[in-house]
């Protein structure tokens, strides 16, 4: 692992988990561990609900496009997280994979969706600690 941890996040739409659990690490992560998301079938669009309740933490997801899942991306990451969803990336020698059994945002109500999203952050909150030295946690981010 580099000095500044990779992770990809993905699951096979990249329209509501691997979009949370990205803006979240990002969130809590700063500039010290670099973050993205794919999808093997990306949608069109982040799921409306997963994106308005991001926005209710103050983490907006407007300019996000879903992504396909690429083996460039997968390269790139020091550690992969799927999420529950069938998604099969490509095996790199040396990538951590990790499956984060979630539960499916995709037509599910207001609460039930903040519920997943308080899942997410918990589990990114846990990673993050792991990747990232809590004496480097203790740093605000730098920015620029």
């Amino acid at each position: 692992m580099t000095s500044r941890p990779s992770v990809l996040f993905s699951c096979v739409h990249n329209a509501g988990r691997s979009v949370a659990a990205a803006a979240l690490l990002r969130h809590h992560g700063g500039d010290r561990v670099e973050v993205r998301s794919a999808g093997s079938q990306p949608g069109t669009e982040v799921n409306p609900v997963v994106a308005r309740v991001l926005a209710e933490r103050g983490l907006p997801v407007t300019d996000h496009t879903p992504t396909r899942l690429r083996h460039d991306l997968v390269e790139a990451a020091d550690v992969v997280v799927t999420m529950s969803c069938g998604e099969t990336c490509p095996y790199v020698p040396g990538t951590r994979y990790e499956d984060w059994p979630v539960d499916d945002p995709k037509d599910q109500d207001l609460d039930t969706v903040r519920r997943i999203v308080d899942d997410l952050d918990a589990r990114v909150r846990a990673l993050l600690a792991e990747l990232v030295p809590p004496a480097a946690q203790d740093r605000p981010p730098r920015h620029g």
